[in-house]
């Protein structure tokens, strides 16, 4: 039985290498026809018409902290409305 499961394991291993090097020569084949392809993260897709240069937007320090700040004020609200109606229920 280990025989056989070793065989198995060896035939697996040719046949993903195999697939390995059609998938290998596929990616050249893609790459040659739209070289854009090559220039973008793995993943990325490009949209029609787009040459797939987008710049990602980032958020300042100030902007950051008027966000934190409103964060705070609304989780300060809804803390209170839940203290009050605990409060009302309760009695």
């Amino acid at each position: 039985m280990a025989r056989n499961l070793d065989l198995q394991k060896q035939w697996a291993r040719v046949g993903a290498q195999a697939r390995l090097k059609e998938l290998l020569a596929e990616t050249a084949e893609i790459y040659r026809v739209f070289p854009v392809l090559r220039r973008q993260k793995a993943g990325a897709t490009v949209a029609a018409g787009t040459t797939g240069t987008s710049k990602k937007r980032r958020f300042s320090a100030a902007g950051k902290r008027a966000i934190s700040e409103g964060m705070r004020k609304y989780w300060a609200r809804r803390k209170a409305l839940k203290a009050r109606a605990t409060k009302s229920s309760g009695k």
